[in-house]
């Protein structure tokens, strides 16, 4: 096991707000983590740390055997496989779909008038038929439902074969179909070993997909607890990362959680 983010005591500050807080964490190129917490949390502050898109107030933050402040991160970010909701809308809506995962190759954003041989086009092609949208490669990217631009994206970001893929907030805006379309999706990249290490950012647990094996809770920038999904997520850390009493169940492999309901004393007369 070889250690693709190495953070200690991580901490971001702006202006007069601490985002994230002396964050430990440790992640290996055989795992897959969900960052769970509610807004304000630091989730999306903690990946852009990790995608080297943010520099640390404080601390070390170890990311591919590079330390950020020592590395040119022009460098580095080429090795990271990244979705966003702010990277999706700088995709034009009229890319046809092959061109915005192949463009990913120059590490741009719109093609313009780069060169692409036949494998880049092969691999393309073979990671759209991965995620389940080899169908609509000709279709520009502004006639895709929001499940299968996100499915797109999911391409796009594994396009270079990254050491490292994260992914922020994947399922947001999505409806159920959709979402369950993506998880599904996730779950298989979870569970194929030559897959990277995988970072997903969530707000709910009902996004968790299947195989993915170690979970971070983070509230008001700070780590509840980090390690294994099964000794993470439970009823008592969740409740404590969203400060409401919750319960938690979990059924073929998914997690769902509600708030508790406060037991009523029946009045007898």
């Amino acid at each position: 096991m070889v250690a693709v983010l190495e953070f200690a005591g991580v901490t971001v500050r702006r202006g007069g707000s601490t985002l994230i807080d002396a964050v430990d964490w440790t992640v290996t190129d055989d795992q897959r983590w969900v960052v769970l917490g509610p807004n304000g949390a630091g989730k999306t502050t903690l990946l852009q740390v990790a995608s080297a898109q943010m520099h640390p107030t404080a601390g070390v933050a170890g990311i591919l055997d590079e330390v950020l402040g020592t590395v040119d991160v022009f460098d580095l970010r080429p090795r990271i496989g990244l979705t966003s909701a702010s990277l999706a809308e700088r995709i034009p809506r009229d890319e046809p779909v092959r061109d915005v995962v192949v463009s990913a190759s120059y590490g741009v954003i719109g093609r313009w008038r780069e060169a692409y041989d036949e494998l880049d086009h092969d691999r393309a092609h073979a990671l759209l038929v991965e995620v389940g949208v080899a169908h609509l490669a000709d279709r520009t990217f502004g006639t895709l439902s929001e499940g299968e631009r996100k499915r797109v994206q999911v391409a796009r970001a594994l396009m270079t074969d990254p050491e490292l893929l994260l992914l922020d907030e994947p399922a947001a805006g999505l409806d159920l179909g959709g979402r369950e379309d993506l998880v599904n999706t996730l779950s298989v990249l979870a569970t194929d070993a030559g897959s990277p290490a995988t970072v997903l950012v969530s707000h709910h647990v009902e996004e968790i997909p299947p195989g993915f094996t170690h979970a971070l809770l983070l509230r008001e920038g700070r780590v509840v607890a980090g390690g294994p999904v099964a000794d993470v997520v439970t009823e008592e850390h969740l409740s404590e990362t969203f400060g409401m009493p919750l319960v938690l169940q979990r059924e073929d492999g998914r997690f769902s959680a509600r708030r508790r309901t406060p037991h009523r004393a029946t009045n007898r007369a």
